[in-house]
Order: structure tokens, then sequence, then C-alpha cells
């Protein structure tokens, strides 16, 4: 299967109709057009503290993004604020980990959470969330002995999250930024 451009995945996930831009019309349109990873070198920026965001390209409807996992790095449990999301993994390999709500009491901020199924990608392979069970973690795991760059597709943008902390049981909403926008890094980020 020959491999795309990452201006070239943009474009065409853009011709996709809004009514068809769902689960499974994205899903398989990732899967069929695995990323040219040379083309993803300008959003690529790494960092020993934390995974990073680096936006490609973002309007109303969706919001593309190259995250940089070094080996180890882990993202915090968190949902996706009831959008869609796709991802697929061009240079590395990740374990996507996903969970279900056990019990909840949001006027404490408590929040019991069991894991539920695990999923790995690699190799351009396609995943997506479902909006039924949206709480996940992505990790890159010190035995995977390798960077990870993965390519995130939001529907539609958002910047907050709710964020999980399983030591506590508890929750609460973060916001989210970049580290780069357009190959260049945001104003005060420090690699």
């Amino acid at each position: 299967m020959s491999r795309v451009s990452i201006h070239n995945l943009v474009s065409g996930l853009r011709e996709i109709p809004d009514e068809q831009f769902v689960c499974d019309n994205v899903y398989d349109f990732l899967s069929s057009h695995p990323v040219d990873t040379d083309t993803i070198n300008p959003y690529v920026f790494w960092s020993s503290k934390f995974y990073t965001r680096n936006l490609i390209y973002k309007d109303e409807r969706f919001e593309m993004m190259a995250i940089c996992w070094e080996r180890g790095q882990v993202s915090r449990v968190h949902n996706h604020a009831e959008q869609r999301c796709w991802m697929t993994v061009p240079i590395g390999r990740l374990k996507g980990q996903n969970f279900a709500v056990e019990s909840i009491d949001e006027s404490k901020g408590y929040c019991k959470l069991i894991e539920t199924d695990s999923f790995e990608l690699a190799e351009c392979l396609a995943a997506k969330v479902e909006l039924e069970e949206p709480i996940h973690q992505i990790l890159n795991l010190a035995e995977f002995e390798e960077r990870a760059v993965s390519i995130h597709i939001y529907s539609k943008p958002f910047d907050t999250c709710v964020s999980y902390c399983r030591d506590t049981d508890t929750f609460k909403t973060v916001n989210l930024c970049y580290t780069s926008v357009d190959g260049k890094l945001c104003d005060g980020i420090m690699l």
C-alpha cells in the first residue's frame, strides 16, 4: 500500500462530507491511507519531560496533531470531551488501555475506573475511540524500547478534557495546550 503525505491525509479528511465524518468512515480512510513518515518531520518535537502535542491542522470540524512519545512516556487517563477520536502510529509502537466507570459521585469528584480492553498500535494501524467507552490511556511502554509518533484526529476540536487519577479515584477537568503549531514551538515551551 502506498503512503500519503500528511498534507494529502488532511486534504482527504477535509473532502469527507460532514454527515459521513463518523467513526467507521474516518477509521477506514486512515486504514487505507498510511502516512509517509518523512512528511511529518516538521511536526516532530521531543521532550524527555513529557510527551508533546504538535498541531498539524485545525478547522471547526476537526484537528490533527502529531504526538511524540519518548520511551516510557504515558498519557493521563482521560476522555475526549464527548468528541470522536482516531489515531494511527506511523513511527514506533503504542499501547492503548480503555476504562469503564465502575462508580462515580460527581459531587465529590470521585470516580472508580476498571480496565476493560487494550490494544496495540504500530505500523500505521488505525484505531478509534468509541463514544460509548471514551476513557482511555496511551502508553509507550519501556519494553517497546523506542520512540513513537502517533497521529490523532479529533472531531470536533476541544481544549479541555476530564483527567482521571486511579490512585485517588478522583477526576477533574484540565486545560489542553500544544507544544507546537504548524511546525513552530509555542511561546514559553522549553523542551
